[in-house]
């Protein structure tokens, strides 16, 4: 799936930073932590991933026009609890599909209340066969009650990606 014409542009110019080095004047932010061992558990957390599970396991997942992560796949998420709950809109930016890293990054779109591109990955290690999940993301405010909530807003971004992690299978 590819962009189409009228598709709103990213919020940000930096698409597809997550890949290689996060770009200098945003939040940057990266978790990694070993989730089990073995090529089935990769394979298989991997396929989840790429169908939202970390979204859905947390409950932010709203809707997606695809079943699976793919380019150009525009889902939102809704953040916050509540009637203070705020529906974000962001696209998938790439896809990655590596013999040891399966993934998708996605970035956000104009009404999401931030500015910036996540990536949401497995990786196998194939020297010890561990497998990890990885959120990577460089973000900064895109609302004034983001920039309000300055180091609260990043505490919770800290948080969130340890419970997306968490939604993963750590076994077969």
């Amino acid at each position: 799936m590819g962009y189409a014409l009228g598709d709103p542009p990213f919020t940000y110019t930096e698409v597809g930073a997550t890949k290689d080095v996060l770009p200098a004047g945003y939040h940057r932010f990266r978790l990694r932590r070993r989730i089990g061992h073995g090529r089935a558990l990769f394979e298989r957390a991997g396929a989840e991933l790429l169908g939202y599970r970390m979204q859905k396991g947390t409950g932010i997942f709203q809707e997606a026009d695809t079943p699976t992560a793919a380019p150009g796949t525009r889902l939102t998420v809704r953040l916050g609890v509540g009637p203070l709950g705020i529906t974000a809109p962001c696209r998938v930016v790439y896809v990655l599909d590596e013999p040891d890293r399966r993934g998708f990054a996605y970035g956000t779109l104009p009404g999401h209340p931030e500015i910036g591109e996540e990536l949401f990955a497995v990786e196998y290690d194939p020297t010890d066969d561990s497998v990890y999940g990885l959120v990577t993301a460089f973000s900064r405010p895109g609302a004034w009650y983001v920039r309000l909530g300055g180091p609260v807003v990043r505490a919770i971004q800290h948080i969130i990606a340890g419970k997306y992690i968490g939604t993963l299978p750590t076994s077969i």
